[in-house]
Parts: C-alpha cells; sequence; structure tokens
C-alpha cells in the first residue's frame, strides 16, 4: 500500500508517495487548479494499491480532495499538529513543501483511524449560512459600539445598551433623537442606525433560514435538551460529517471534551484538554449550562459529581463529555435516517 501525503497551498500542491515503511518514492507539484488536481490523480495511479492522506487545511485542501473523492479515491484527513509532530522528528531538517507533504505521509502511516474525507453534503451549506450570520452580527456589534459613542456626545442623558439596538421601538427613538441635531456627527449617526436596521433584518432573516436547515438535517439532535437551533447548526456545520469517526471518543477528542491523562504510577490523573475544535467545544459547553440552569439529568449530574468530590469546574467538564457523547449517538442517527419519534434526554 502506497501512501500519498499532500501539502496544499493556494497556488499550488505537493505529493509525495511513501511506501508501508514510510521510504519516500517520488515527489510531484501541480497547480492548485481542475487540471493540475488531475495530473496528481493520474500520477497516483502508477500504484494500483494506494490511499491519499492530504492535510486538512479545510479552504486550501477543500477542491483537490473533493475531485479525488469524485474519481473513487480513499482519502484520509491529517490534522496540522500530526503534520507537525511529524515533520520535527523526522532526519531532514528545514520546512519546505515536499518536506511537509513528507511529514503529512508518514502521520498517516503512524496514525490510526485517521477521518476519512467524505463528500460535502448540506452540511457545507449550513456551515456557510452559519458562518455568514457570525461575520454579519460582529459587523453589527462594532457598528452599535460605534453608535454609542456617537450617542453619549450627543445625547448624555440617553442611555441604551448594545442589546437594545437590535429592537425597533429603540431604533425609533434614537432615529427621533438624532433627527433634532443637524450637524455632522447626527448625519453619521443615523447613517449606522439605517445600517444597523439592515444587518438586524439579514441576520434575523439567516437565523430563521438556518434554523429550518438545521431541523431538517438534524431533527434528533434538536430535541436535546438545552440544544437550541443554532446549536444544532454550530455541530452539524462544523463536525461535516459524523460517520467520518469511528467512534464517540474520537468525536469527544476532535471536539476537545476528552481529558488527557498526565499521570505516572498508582495515582490516575487527568488534565483538561485545550486542542480540537474551539467550535464544537463552546457549543457543547453552551448546551451544558443551560441544561444546568434549566434543570434536569444534566443539573442532577452535576450536583452527583460536586457531592463526589469535584468542584463546580470539573463537574460541568464532565457534564460536557457526556453531551459530547449524546451529540454523537444522535448526530449517527440523524445521518443514517430522519426520526419523528421523540428520544430519551441525556446529560
Amino acid at each position: 500500500m502506497v501512501t500519498l501525503g499532500g501539502d496544499c497551498h493556494k497556488r499550488s500542491h505537493t505529493v509525495v508517495a511513501v511506501d508501508e515503511n514510510g521510504r519516500q518514492l517520488g515527489e510531484l507539484r501541480v497547480e492548485a487548479t481542475p487540471v493540475g488536481h488531475g495530473e496528481a490523480l493520474g500520477w497516483g495511479r502508477q500504484w494500483p494499491e494506494r490511499r491519499w492522506a492530504l492535510e486538512n487545511c479545510r479552504h486550501l485542501s477543500r477542491g483537490l480532495e473533493r475531485d479525488l473523492l469524485a474519481a473513487g479515491e480513499a482519502v484520509l484527513q491529517v490534522s496540522p499538529r500530526l503534520m507537525g509532530g511529524a515533520r520535527r522528528f523526522g532526519r531532514e531538517q528545514g520546512k519546505s513543501d515536499p518536506i511537509d507533504a513528507l511529514a503529512v505521509a508518514r502521520a498517516a502511516l503512524r496514525e490510526a483511524n485517521l477521518p476519512v474525507a467524505q463528500l460535502e453534503g448540506r452540511s457545507r451549506d449550513l456551515k456557510l449560512l452559519v458562518d455568514h450570520r457570525e461575520d454579519l452580527v460582529g459587523e453589527r456589534t462594532r457598528i452599535q459600539n460605534r453608535l454609542l459613542w456617537h450617542l453619549h456626545s450627543l445625547e448624555p442623558g440617553f442611555k441604551v445598551g448594545t442589546r437594545g439596538l437590535v429592537r425597533s421601538i429603540v431604533m425609533t427613538e434614537v432615529l427621533r433623537r438624532l433627527e433634532m441635531h443637524r450637524d455632522v456627527e447626527a448625519e453619521v449617526a443615523r447613517e449606522l442606525v439605517d445600517r444597523l436596521v439592515e444587518l438586524t433584518q439579514s441576520v434575523n432573516a439567516l437565523q430563521h433560514r438556518i434554523e429550518a436547515l438545521a431541523a431538517e438535517l438534524a431533527p434528533s439532535l434538536l430535541r436535546l435538551p438545552g440544544c437550541g437551533g443554532l446549536s444544532t447548526a454550530k455541530l452539524v456545520a462544523e463536525t461535516a460529517d459524523v460517520r467520518r469517526f469511528h467512534s464517540s471518543s474520537a468525536f469527544a477528542m476532535h471536539n476537545g471534551t476528552a481529558p488527557i491523562p498526565v499521570w505516572s504510577g498508582n495515582r490516575e490523573r487527568h488534565r483538561l484538554n485545550r486542542g480540537g475544535n474551539r467550535q464544537l467545544n463552546v457549543a457543547l459547553h453552551r448546551i451544558a449550562i443551560t441544561q444546568i440552569r434549566l434543570g434536569g439529568l444534566g443539573s442532577s449530574y452535576v450536583a452527583r459529581r460536586i457531592a463526589s468530590g469535584d468542584t463546580k469546574t470539573e463537574a460541568i467538564r464532565a457534564l460536557r463529555r457526556q453531551i459530547s457523547d449524546e451529540v454523537y449517538r444522535r448526530l449517527c442517527k440523524d445521518a443514517l435516517a430522519p426520526v419523528s419519534v421523540p428520544s430519551a434526554t441525556a446529560a
């Protein structure tokens, strides 16, 4: 079996072929275009038994990965962290595209159960919508902060928080007060008000669309206590395809909820995992906090952990891992077939 490691960039891709012992067999550099992808595919076909391993840099490797999968090739995803570790322990010093591609191939040989690439489905559309909404929310927040400074200058006694600047009744009052001023600062502030209204309408429309698509793609996950439409969308979008993870433990390691062992001898200890996909991690944390606030199984689980000697922070971390396992089960269920019957609550 020959492993073809790929180091992907915006303008070029470098591919290095290694045998089962990690010995380099060949090297190729192609343009990052469909024509270049075809050239790499044709070059790789000189080895009948082969697999591809690409460094998982989504915007850079997506095109090559998609074309390889469409041609029926087997593609593994290697995280940049694994590639960096393989490169540091290599005999060849320095950093170059061929060195990185070789490190990717050798990391794929060394590590078992790497995520298997899948053709992107509608979860890709969901991620684009979620990311676009977050960009608009960030832009709206920046404009809100600028508007608040202008209001402080023009209307010192008028108090309004940033959260109030998304409500139509508050924006109407702000615009009424600004109409009483005729200087340049008021003119700028009125333009900011118009932009805020436009952004709020776009954000609300995107949220409705995102929640509808999330309900269609993951109805079982949406019924998880504490998991709203936006959290469901974030989990589905960032997971990409839960079937690429061979177990709930692999999924937990990917999202950073699996603790890292740091013990030697008889005392077993673990520390917080600060790696993994932080977008997934924060979504799981949001679900955990919501479950605690709402009561039920999540709140009872935390209470039991605290009674057994855990701190509140440690108990929340443990709950987050339990939620990760339940999210994995529900995503697998939704990936097989959407269901309409309520599932058991979990914490």
